[in-house]
């Protein structure tokens, strides 16, 4: 069942900062390297800036590992200028030098957001994400949450549904190209929730999985097999569907590979970077816990949170060396653990957490007094910086490239 919503076929590509490319760089330079292992908030000041541009190189700076300091207490200096066009110049205490450079196209906004990234790549090797997108769901109604799109650090939201119904479980397709979601639709009088394919080019939006009961989880993987929990079984399973799936053409769900056939319930699915594994929560041992089963079906194997009870909600970072997840005791606690499992650290207070694609950020939800808010933490310095302020409660969300 193929469909479309109207209002979305300009949005995307949304081509505000998705690649924005500096200037040509000033020659090399012997700037040393920090390096991200050192756990460490790296020292730097900006000079020259002021208004929304400084305000961006703060924002963006702190969140990917710097802590911004006066010159005198500074390791790195930063120094330009945002008349008509992002200018930066950066060295280091020695006046060692490491690049300057000039942006430009699009806004200063988006400048800024490309300087940050350079920034970050000279002083720790590893890309920026300053000009990436995340999802998220955001209420709009007493009963009515759609889903947004916006730049990673909250700025320009877009809606991308209109259904003014529940929606949930917003992820991406591996290569960005596609949103995968559940929404609580109505068909024939009977709403009933839905997994639905939408594509980000043409708005275009497609039934995954409609079965009686629960049809909620649907993440891709690198390969293109759908994972989705269904309770068209009876409880909550894990199903993965083949990379030729249409659910109209599989009303009884043939084709589909039952991953778990459990009395208890699953939730929470995320996929290895390989393709190779598939993370999620189950209660099939009585107590909460993470485990992981091959793609291709076979035996649960638990990954140990040592140190943390009830986790849930995991996410599989890029580089497949760790896993986030929520803790739940007492209070919801964002938490990561080696992807083979061990000892676990809390990381922030907050929930629902997702991978940056620099593998080092994690965004997740922080519940407030009257609504949820968007924070993202870096995960070696445990540094917090939230969002601005939606209209309305903001969850659920997942980082783009």
């Amino acid at each position: 069942m193929r469909f479309f919503l109207g209002l979305l076929i300009t949005i995307v590509f949304f081509s505000s900062t998705t690649h924005l490319k500096a200037g040509v760089p000033g020659s090399g330079g012997n700037l040393q390297v920090v390096g991200e292992a050192r756990n460490k908030l790296i020292p730097i000041a900006l000079m020259g800036y002021s208004g929304e541009v400084a305000s961006v190189l703060k924002f963006d700076l702190e969140v990917m590992g710097c802590k911004i300091v006066p010159e005198a207490e500074a390791s790195f200096t930063l120094k330009g200028a945002a008349e008509g066009a992002v200018k930066g110049e950066l060295r280091d205490k020695a006046g060692n030098f490491g690049f300057n450079r000039k942006y430009t196209g699009f806004g200063l906004r988006d400048q800024a957001h490309g300087l940050s990234n350079d920034v970050i790549e000279k002083l720790t090797g590893k890309p920026g994400v300053a000009q990436t997108r995340v999802l998220f769901k955001m209420k709009t109604g007493k009963r009515s949450e759609e889903v947004f799109l916006s730049d990673f650090d909250g700025h320009k939201p877009l809606a991308l549904t209109n259904d003014k119904t529940l929606v949930g479980s917003p992820k991406w397709s591996p290569d960005n190209s596609e949103v995968y979601y559940t929404l609580w639709l109505k068909r024939g009088g009977i709403e009933n929730t839905t997994v639905l394919r939408q594509n980000m080019k043409t708005g275009a939006r497609d039934v995954m999985a409609r079965y009686r009961g629960l049809n909620t989880g649907g993440v891709l993987s690198p390969q293109g097999f759908l994972a989705m929990i269904l309770s068209k079984g009876g409880s909550p399973d894990v199903y993965v569907a083949p990379s030729n799936w249409e659910f109209m053409k599989n009303l009884k769900g043939e084709g589909l590979n039952r991953i778990t056939a459990t009395k208890e319930e699953e939730s929470g699915i995320s996929w290895s970077p390989n393709g190779q594994w598939l993370c999620f929560a189950t209660r099939a041992q009585g107590k909460r816990m993470l485990v992981k089963v091959a793609a291709q079906g076979g035996n649960m194997i638990r990954v140990p949170t040592n140190g943390v009870l009830n986790p849930s909600e995991p996410s599989w970072s890029p580089d497949g060396k760790w896993i986030a997840f929520t803790s739940q005791m007492g209070g919801f606690n964002v938490c990561v653990v080696p992807s083979q499992g061990g000892e676990a650290k809390v990381i922030a207070s907050g929930e629902g957490p997702t991978w940056a694609p620099n593998s080092r950020n994690l965004i997740f939800t922080r519940r407030g007094v009257n609504k949820r808010g968007l924070a993202i933490v870096d995960v070696p310095t445990k540094q917090v910086k939230m969002l601005p302020a939606f209209a309305g409660s903001a969850s659920q969300p997942a980082w783009g490239k």
